[in-house]
Parts: structure tokens; C-alpha cells; sequence
């Protein structure tokens, strides 16, 4: 029998009427904002109307260092809700935004697969309600409004050789990583080296997931910082009187959007940061309006642990004073080989020496949830029907080791129903004590708050800082912005600054070599390795596979 497509499955499912999901999530319809019949946004006053409910308890997904075997997380997110839902519980899961670059580059979609996905996956893979655009166009306004200042006379004193606002757009297109602008002579602008950002890079998009309401935004907007003076002094958004426009730009785009999952679960899907380069998390207003919809809430952080949960974390949980009361590491036996040297085409082989070496990157994971953060936590391995049980056995015998259990997940092919096992630890692990811990304190110095993550989440044994680096951190020292929280920007493929490095990497120093602030977002950016905040195409894209017929249907899409 073919297998289907995650697109096929999609759409062979019949939808529910938004109107009833939203009945079932308790949202009444005066904070319902239709876009269509089954995606809506939901009107964030409805936080205040429900301010005394009690908060419902977090689930973290989270996984091992990604591969391109894949590991699942999304799928598992989604399942996992599902199963619960199974189980008779009050859920709802919350997840980021997919970013157009990645649907037609390499990386796919952000919509699960198999028979654990929301939907409309096609509409939340392309356009959805906006957000996106919005997001572009705030952040393009803003670049607009720099240029046009320094061309209407410059009051303000802005060197443009210390500009550090980029445009944006949201593609993969390395074509417009540098460029010359303001070129044709004097009425056409000021020329200067410029350059574009994918949107999710952008800090207005980082900002909008961490603003707690409309006022919240545009005090964080006004705080951005656009480039320097001839003096060296910090130009703000708010000194180009732009916080307002840029505000009415976005007052839709920070409402969450409202879709289901194959099974009918209500989900949030808002906001969509990397996790490489922001902070990657859905948005704060999204989590908080589901926690007070739902006893459990299932949410996701981008990319592996040292990434995405560090930031969650250590970040957002931090701004938004969240504690989750679970995690979850998803692994698969296919990813692990991988981390231990298997060459893609062999990993459907039983390999037990390549497993046991590539074990140490998830249990590096694990020991950093349950020993770092003080988390309780489970790992879900994303059963693949090439795996045997030695493999399976061996994954299990040592997570017990460290005293976290194995569940099997077979969401992928079974929906809800191959994650009770999952969804049924999850809630014996929500009633487990625990007092979660930050990597570091904010009263440390920004060297410090560095050095905190590379040893006690990467395991690195120092940082090095490059003279340049440094001075950009003394200068934002200086400046008073030393208690911000700190976002790496590194590979998402290695806990080291070398995404060659596979496994858990030791004996390796951090090297950081740019440090800027996302004074808007509220947090300092310390850029390692070669991140760059605007991806390009894969020799051969996503793109070329995807079309649509004359009735409208969507094909190739995952």
C-alpha cells in the first residue's frame, strides 16, 4: 500500500467548523475574528475577561540536536495533545508559525506530519491570517522611515555607516544578504551598504511574541534600536516617531490565530522566531490566552534543546513568569546513529555500537532539563518501523540510567491513539515537585551570562570573545543594557559553534564573534560561527516540486 503524503492525509480529513472549535475552546464569539470557516484570530482582551481562571500547566516539547534524518517534533507536539485529549483531558497546543523561506527551501513546514498535523496545512504553510506580511511591512516602514530621515536632513544625527536596521523579507534569498542602496544620485536617497534579513530574523517579530498586549508593543517597538549617531549615541524607533504606525501595522498580527488539529483539537499557531538566531518560541500571548483556555497546554521550542528550550526558558519564561511543569526530548534511533556516524543511506540498518556512541547527545539533553533546570522529563522516541528492539531496548536502558523513562511515540501513524503511553507520563510527571532553575542571573555581566551557557548547556570549556565583539559588549554595557537576557545565535546542528561537531562535543571553546541588542525584544544577541540571519535555496528547493490545479488544490507540499 502507498503511503500517503502528509498533504494527502491533510486533505483527505474533514475540517470542523471554526465556530465549533472555539466553542470548545471556550472562546465566545465576540472575540472571534473569522478568516474564513476553520481559521480565526481570537480578539487578546478576552486575557482580561478571563484574568481570575486559574493557569493550566505548560508542556515543553523539546529534541535532541536536530538531523536530516528528522526527529518529529512538531508531529509530537501535536500528538501528544491529541492523545491527551484521548485521555480525557482539557488541552491545547500552542506552536510557532512556519516561515515561507524554509516551505520552499530545505526544511519544510511547521504543521506536523503523518496523522498528527494541523490544519488547514496548506493555508498555515503559506499565507495563513497575514502575520507574516505584517510583521515585513512593519519592519520595512521603519527602514523606510531611517532612510527617509537622514534624507530630509538628518536631525537626529545618524551615521550612516552605523546603521544597523536591515530590511526584510520572508524568503531564502542570499541574493540580498549585501547590497548597495540609495544609488541614482541625490533625490533617490543616501547611498550605503544595506541588507535584508528573512522576516523571522527580524527583532519586530521577536518583539510581537514577547509582547504581553498592544501597549507592551509599542513601548518595545519605541526601544529599538536602528543605528548610531556621529557621537556614538543609540538612535531609537522612537526618536523616528514611529512606535504608532508601526503599532497599527501589527494590532491584528498580535492577535493568535485560531485552527484544529486532524483530531479536532483546538490549537494556537502565532508567531514564529527562529530558534537559531531569536529566540524561538511561539508568542507569550498565545501560551497565556491557552493556559487560561486549558488545563494542559502542549507547546514546542525550535530546534534542539540547547537552543530552543535555553531560550524558552531562560527567556521567555523568564519575561512571561511561565514555569512549565514537563518536558518532553524528542529522539528518534535513526537521529541518534546519525550523531554516531552512520551516513544517511545506512540508518535503517540495526547498528548498536553507532547508537550507543551517538546516545551521548540526547542524554547530555536530559541532564540539562532535569539537572540544569530542574525540570521533570520524558523522552519520546519517534518510532520508526526500521528500528529494532535491541536499538529501542539500549535507548531505554540508558535514559533510566539517569532516571527519566522512554515512551514510544507513534503519533506519526496513528494520530492521538500511538501517544497515550506519552500523554499518560506526562500527567503522572505534571504532578512531580519541582523548582526550575535559569542558567544564569541577570545581574551577571553579559561575559558572564555567555560563559553560563556555553559550559552548562553546551559543555563547552570556555568562550573566546573576538576583540571587535568585545567592544560592541562594552559599548552595550556602557550603554546600561548589561541586565538584558542573553539569545545565542548558533548552528542548530551541534552543541558546539561547529555543526560538524555531532554527538556532545568536549574540549571545545565557544567563539562569539559579533554581540548587538534587540533592545525591543529586550534581550542581547551574541552571534557565533557562521549564523546568518538570511538563508538561501538548496541546490534543489522545495519549491520546484509544489503546484496547484484549477480547482485551487494545493500539490507537493510535503
Amino acid at each position: 500500500m502507498e503511503l500517503k503524503s502528509d498533504i494527502q492525509i491533510a486533505q483527505g480529513t474533514k475540517m470542523e467548523d471554526i465556530n465549533t472549535i472555539a466553542e470548545e475552546a471556550g472562546i465566545d464569539k465576540k472575540y472571534l475574528e473569522l478568516y474564513g470557516n476553520y481559521k480565526a484570530k481570537i480578539d487578546y482582551n478576552i486575557l482580561e475577561e478571563k484574568k481570575a481562571t486559574p493557569d493550566g500547566k505548560v508542556i515543553l516539547v523539546t529534541a535532541i540536536s536536530p538531523t536530516p534524518a528528522g526527529e518529529g517534533k512538531t508531529t509530537t507536539t501535536v500528538g501528544l495533545a491529541d492523545a491527551l485529549k484521548r485521555i480525557d483531558k482539557n488541552v491545547l497546543v500552542a506552536l510557532r508559525e512556519p516561515s515561507l523561506g524554509p516551505v520552499f527551501g530545505v526544511k519544510g513546514g511547521a504543521a506536523g506530519g503523518g496523522y498528527a498535523q494541523v490544519v488547514p496545512m496548506e493555508d498555515i504553510n503559506l499565507h495563513f491570517t497575514g502575520d507574516m506580511h505584517a510583521i515585513g511591512a512593519a519592519n520595512n516602514l521603519l527602514a523606510a522611515m531611517l532612510d527617509n530621515h537622514i534624507q530630509q536632513g538628518n536631525a537626529l544625527r545618524i551615521d550612516p555607516r552605523k546603521i544597523t536596521w536591515k530590511r526584510c523579507v520572508d524568503m531564502n534569498d542570499r541574493q540580498l544578504r549585501f547590497i548597495t542602496d540609495g544609488l541614482g544620485g541625490k533625490v533617490n536617497g543616501t547611498p550605503r551598504e544595506d541588507g535584508f534579513d528573512i522576516t523571522v530574523a527580524s527583532e519586530i517579530m521577536a518583539i510581537l511574541c514577547l509582547s504581553n498586549d498592544i501597549e507592551d508593543l509599542k513601548v518595545r517597538v519605541a526601544r529599538i534600536i536602528v543605528g548610531y549617531s556621529y557621537d556614538d549615541e543609540p538612535v531609537t524607533a522612537g526618536q523616528l516617531k514611529a512606535q504608532g504606525a508601526l503599532a497599527a501595522l501589527l494590532k491584528d498580527a498580535l492577535k493568535p490565530n485560531l485552527v484544529q488539529t486532524l483530531e479536532k483539537t483546538p490549537a494556537f499557531i502565532h508567531g514564529g522566531p527562529f530558534a537559531n538566531i531569536a529566540h524561538g518560541c511561539n508568542s507569550v500571548m498565545a501560551t497565556k490566552m491557552a493556559m487560561k483556555m486549558a488545563d494542559y497546554v502542549v507547546t514546542e521550542a525550535g530546534f534542539g534543546a540547547d537552543l530552543g528550550a535555553e531560550k524558552f526558558l531562560d527567556i521567555k519564561c523568564r519575561m512571561a513568569d511561565i514555569t512549565p511543569s514537563a518536558v518532553v526530548i524528542v529522539a528518534t534511533v535513526r537521529a541518534l546513529k546519525h550523531h554516531g556516524g552512520v551516513a544517511k543511506t545506512e540508518l535503517g540498518q540495526e547498528n548498536l555500537v553507532a547508537l550507543e556512541a551517538g546516545l551521548p547527545n540526547l542524554l547530555q539533553h536530559v541532564e540539562n532539563i532535569t539537572k540544569g533546570f530542574g525540570l521533570p522529563a520524558v523522552v519520546a522516541i519517534n518510532r520508526f518501523p526500521t528500528d529494532s528492539e535491541a536499538e529501542l531496548a539500549l535507548v531505554e536502558k540508558r535514559c533510566r540510567e539517569l532516571g527519566v523513562n522512554v515512551a514510544l511515540s507513534e503519533v506519526w501513524g496513528k494520530g492521538g491513539e500511538g501517544g497515550v503511553a506519552l500523554a499518560e507520563e506526562i500527567v503522572r510527571l505534571c504532578q512531580e515537585p519541582s523548582q526550575m532553575k535559569y542558567t544564569y542571573e541577570l545581574d551577571m555581566t553579559i561575559e558572564e551570562k555567555i560563559r553560563a551557557i556555553a559550559q552548562k548547556i553546551y559543555h563547552a570549556d570556555d568562550i573566546n570573545i573576538l576583540p571587535a565583539a568585545m567592544k560592541q559588549l562594552k559599548q552595550l554595557e556602557s550603554l546600561g543594557f548589561g541586565g538584558l537576557p542573553i539569545c545565542m545565535a548558533k548552528t542548530q546542528y551541534s552543541f558546539s559553534d561547529d555543526g560538524k561537531m555531532l554527538g556532545a562535543p568536549k574540549g571545545f571553546v565557544l567563539t562569539v564573534r559579533n554581540i548587538k541588542v534587540s533592545a525591543g525584544a529586550g534581550f542581547i544577541v551574541a552571534l557565533t560561527g557562521d549564523i546568518m540571519t538570511m538563508p538561501g535555496l538548496p541546490k534543489k528547493p522545495a519549491a520546484e516540486n509544489i503546484d496547484v490545479d484549477r480547482t485551487g488544490r494545493i500539490t507537493g507540499l510535503f
